[in-house]
């Protein structure tokens, strides 16, 4: 079992470190080198929020990180009463069956850098985008020319969220900024889609051109035995001046689509097989700096997408850069009711919080999920210390912020980076998984939004997304 390194690096801004990667399968690791027992909890503590709302916002709760967990903390999944947190150095999980006083089970130190995270049953993927020495929890950090450094995906069974277990490692190509699960239809196998990107010369792993994700295939009897399966190229001709790969890619599997945010590119593709994605339309965007990430309707019609300006560190929430950059951009899907080859997209309207931030915070378009209110489109919305939005986009063209959730500058002299990295919506409440200041739990009163309560899930990955229905579980 490998030992758990002692964490010495300072927090870094998500896009500035030297990248990347390796490839093909590696064996199945030991057991977690780095289980910690969770930290003890100030008892009959009264919350006392730090943060301006709106009137139907109220900030409830508010779990601070811990030392073990003191790199940035980034995005959230669910299973049952339970939120799984990634970090830079590992993951925690949360018990959330009292939403208003969640509980830390247990964490995990296993660092890798950036720390996505999906989850399926007792599988948790996580993803590993900064070199290792090797697959341990513990190897060191080594530079990326290094051929046999390690980075991809760590896969974690998680039946015993007190005592998670290591389970496998996968080497990707440029290692995996993000990971998207996907269902298989045998049900035998599911998917995880690797979105990695900034080749260079240099990285012996990680070469240009690389216009592809990386798909692992994960036998559900055996997943140690997971494995890249395919590595589609998604832009064959070359994208953007920009592109070198995807960001982040949304799957919708009840509808067989996928949307990808691919850095100079918005995608839309065909997922009927899972193995083999066919994208049916591009689009571009001169306002858009950098393809984030998206987010579909529930009736599949509409798609969110967002422009992570800056990336991640910039101050853009101000007039200087306006309202229609470091934005959403709305777009419909013409032609979704006919065959998935003929789908296309198109534009409809901008959104961007209408609360200017100071030049001190980090502030831009960031993971957020829909409100399951049945046949409407409310979202919301993470903007790093632009705090949550909660959005009413039914009119495209027109969407609106009807509720936020939004704390003071870090730093009142300086832009630091922190702020809320994802908030996503689950069984009734809001947890929104902030950089530097641990996980939020927030409840929404607008009675627009009280349909979404009766909305009930037992697993939630806001990047694959699950059609709802009232009472549905």
């Amino acid at each position: 079992m490998a030992s758990s390194p002692t964490h010495t690096s300072s927090p870094r801004s998500r896009r500035s470190r030297l990248k990347r990667g390796s490839v093909a399968l590696a064996g199945a690791a030991a057991l977690v080198g780095g289980l910690l027992a969770p930290s003890a909890a100030v008892a009959d503590q009264t919350f006392v929020s730090d943060a301006d709302t709106s009137a139907n916002v109220t900030h409830v709760a508010n779990v601070p990180k811990t030392e073990a967990m003191s790199d940035f903390n980034s995005d959230l999944a669910f299973t049952g009463d339970h939120a799984i947190g990634g970090n830079y150095n590992g993951f925690v999980i949360y018990d959330i069956s009292s939403p208003e006083d969640p509980q830390v089970v247990s964490e995990v130190l296993c660092p890798g850098g950036q720390g996505d995270v999906s989850v399926s049953g007792d599988l948790l993927y996580f993803s590993v985008d900064y070199a290792r020495a090797s697959d341990e929890c513990g190897a060191p950090s080594v530079p990326t020319s290094d051929p046999n450094g390690f980075e991809g995906i760590r896969i974690f069974d998680i039946s015993d969220k007190e005592n998670p277990q290591y389970v496998a490692a996968v080497r990707t190509d440029c290692g995996s900024h993000t990971n998207t699960l996907v269902p298989g239809k045998d049900g035998e196998h599911e998917y995880v889609y690797v979105s990695s990107y900034s080749p260079s010369v240099n990285f012996p792993n990680c070469r240009p051109p690389h216009d592809k994700i990386s798909i692992i295939e994960v036998p559900l009897d055996d997943p140690a035995s997971a494995q890249v399966i395919e590595a589609p190229v998604l832009f064959p001709d070359g994208g953007n001046t920009n592109t070198s790969g995807c960001h982040d890619i949304t799957v919708y599997p009840e509808h067989d689509i996928a949307a990808g945010a691919c850095m100079g590119d918005g995608i839309l593709m065909d997922i009927s097989d899972p193995t083999a994605p066919v994208v049916t339309d591009v689009v571009r965007d001169t306002n858009f700096a950098f393809w984030h990430s998206a987010t579909f309707t529930n009736d599949g019609a509409t798609v969110l997408f967002t422009d992570e300006l800056g990336g991640g560190g910039g101050a853009v929430c101000t007039e200087a850069i306006g309202p229609e950059r470091g934005a959403n951009a709305i777009y419909t899907i013409d032609g979704f009711k006919g065959k998935k080859k003929d789908l296309e997209l198109e534009f409809e309207g901008y959104y961007k919080i209408p609360r200017l931030q100071s030049t001190t915070e980090n502030c831009v378009a960031h993971n957020g999920s829909l409100i399951p209110v049945p046949g409407q489109d409310f979202f919301v919305q993470s903007w790093y210390q632009g705090g949550v939005s909660v959005i009413d986009f039914n009119n495209p063209a027109k969407p609106k912020e009807i509720g936020y959730f939004d704390r003071a500058p870090i730093n009142e002299d300086r832009l630091v980076l922190g702020g809320s990295w994802s908030a996503y919506y689950y069984n009734g409440y809001v947890y929104s998984s902030d950089i530097t200041r641990g996980l939020d739990v927030i409840k929404l009163t607008e009675p627009r939004l009280r349909p979404a309560e009766r909305v009930g899930m037992d697993e939630f990955n806001p990047q694959s997304q699950p059609e709802y229905r009232p009472g549905r579980r």
